[in-house]
């Protein structure tokens, strides 16, 4: 068996920045434990496989895919870089005619459209709830120490965790956070959390203007560290666009690689997310 693989940079138009993810068109739906070792052996955050949801059409013509993501270790629930990802091949390699995409995965359908250089997508929105950072208080002093926490909030949907640094802090302690992924791991054990999400307010008065700045680390899922996530901002968009606001908003994850979000809230509970990508390697699995 042959499988086409892909290998793009998302939410980003540079090489080697951005969240790399894997991307295999597949002719027909393969086991799960094949899904799980394919993903083991890119040993990337996610590796992305679609598949055609009716026969008669191809990866050209179709505009319905199914699309399930999978990290080293397990298969996620929502994944939005590898859906960008998913996306870009489909559009750029299999020449798709479709102005918009639909992927059926576990969070519903997913769909994204092409827009100049990149692509939106329609997402569900994950708002969070405020939390008693005292019932948190292990996994917050893994994740940032003793550095001050303005606030704790849980996405219970996503299990994402959101700490967001005082607006004391400069963008510098963020970039430079060290956290040791066994010590987070170790700090929740309860189900509650399966990633921690480290924000802090922007300057958008500040060119290029990022209304806030976040890291994400998910070891429970793992991902030591998420380089850029789309998921992590159907929290976080929720959340700034309430504290900020307004509904339009730029984000930056700044992570080593790092990269850039352009979101929107919408009134319908849904966000779109828009990003670029850029292809760093393209090759065939041969099993």
């Amino acid at each position: 068996m042959e499988i086409p693989v892909f290998t793009l940079d998302a939410f980003t138009n540079l090489p080697f920045r951005g969240n790399p993810a894997a991307v295999c068109p597949l002719q027909r739906e393969l086991s799960d434990d094949l899904y799980h070792k394919i993903a083991a052996e890119m040993n990337l955050s996610e590796t992305a496989f679609i598949t055609r949801t009716n026969p008669s059409d191809s990866f050209t013509t179709g505009s319905r895919f199914r699309l399930r993501w999978f990290t080293p270790t397990t298969e996620v629930n929502l994944c939005g870089h590898a859906t960008l990802a998913s996306a870009a091949v489909l559009f750029q390699y299999n020449k798709n005619v479709n102005p918009t995409l639909v992927f059926e995965t576990k969070s519903g359908d997913l769909c994204v459209t092409q827009k100049e250089e990149g692509y939106i997508m329609d997402f569900p929105l994950n708002p969070p709830t405020r939390q008693d950072p005292n019932d948190f208080k292990d996994t917050i002093k893994a994740a940032v120490g003793n550095l001050p926490v303005q606030e704790v909030y849980l996405s219970n949907n996503t299990k994402k965790l959101l700490i967001r640094l005082a607006d004391s802090c400069d963008t510098s302690v963020l970039t430079h956070l060290k956290v040791d992924s066994v010590a987070l791991q170790n700090s929740e054990r309860s189900g509650r959390v399966r990633a921690v999400v480290v924000t802090m307010k922007g300057s958008p008065d500040c060119q290029p203007g990022y209304d806030f700045y976040s890291r994400n680390f998910a070891p429970w899922v793992g991902i030591p560290e998420d380089p850029v996530t789309g998921s992590a901002h159907t929290v976080l968009g929720s959340y700034w666009s309430d504290k900020l606001g307004k509904k339009k908003l730029l984000a930056y994850q700044c992570s080593s690689r790092g990269g850039e979000l352009e979101l929107e809230v919408r009134d319908d509970g849904r966000i779109n997310i828009a990003g670029q990508t850029i292809t760093i390697l393209q090759g065939t699995i041969k099993l």
